[in-house]
């Protein structure tokens, strides 16, 4: 962790660098807020640009709640086939991309084959997850809470012989998150238990898809993802109490980096 922290240190003092685009699928109409969660958790953590990808219902909903967004729209209430290749063409924009979060009701095909097409770094979070299982993982990073981990166990027993049959990494997000890599498993040393408050999970994906955009390995990316969360929510946790929210959280990112 010495080694990230230093990086760290060094993403917060350079100044004239790319720092990287995230493009975003993610929200519905039952989870709106989903996408402008994840985009202000990744320009936070630094990213120059980042592009939400929204069925269209919400798509003033998103572009409205965050101004420093930028957010496309794709026809229809759910993710379905028609809105793969528009993600595909996103993914050649992006250095990283996030999909799932809020994303109810999608086409889990569609899921699938989303994730196939792209060539950059790729969060998969929340409902994404049960689909990605049919798509090559080896450039993902899967971020599952405690609730949402078992499609994976179920097919591969473990989420260390998932990591090394797939190639993914995996961050399992909990009272103390794990990062699972290559067949090994280790926990995060951050965090409070006020980071149960919802929408820390959308928080985990912009901050590692933004540290993947910036060009940082899947293992290491996943596992600063955690360490900062954890201290952004003890910042917050320190200001807020049990009251914290996950806006508070993010927005203490900037003090964690420094």
């Amino acid at each position: 962790m010495a080694r990230l922290q230093q990086t760290l240190s060094n993403i917060s003092e350079e100044t004239g660098v790319d720092n990287g685009r995230v493009g975003i699928v993610a929200g519905a109409i039952e989870y709106p807020n989903q996408p402008a969660l994840v985009g202000r958790s990744a320009l936070r953590t630094g990213s120059d640009h980042v592009r939400a990808f929204v069925a269209d219902p919400i798509y003033e909903i998103v572009a409205g709640h965050e101004p420093n967004l930028l957010v496309d729209r794709y026809a229809g209430e759910q993710f379905e086939e028609s809105a793969v290749e528009r993600t595909r063409e996103m993914s050649e924009w992006a250095d990283a991309l996030v999909i799932g979060p809020g994303l109810v009701d999608a086409d889990g095909d569609a899921v699938s084959r989303a994730i196939e097409t792209v060539d950059v770094p790729t969060v998969v979070d929340a409902l994404a997850i049960e689909p990605a299982l049919e798509a090559d993982l080896s450039n993902a990073v899967l971020t599952p809470s405690d609730k949402e981990v078992d499609p994976i166990e179920d097919a591969y027993g473990s989420l260390e012989a998932f990591s090394e049959e797939t190639g993914a990494v995996v961050t399992l997000t909990g009272n103390v998150d794990e990062i699972v890599a290559d067949g090994e498993r280790t926990s995060n040393e951050t965090g409070t238990s006020a980071l149960t408050v919802a929408g820390t999970g959308d928080t985990m994906a912009g901050i590692t898809a933004s540290l993947l955009g910036q060009g940082m390995d899947r293992s290491d990316a996943a596992e600063l993802g955690a360490w900062i969360l954890g201290k952004s929510g003890e910042l917050a946790t320190a200001e807020y109490g049990p009251g914290v929210l996950a806006t508070d959280v993010i927005d203490r990112i900037p003090d964690t980096i420094r």
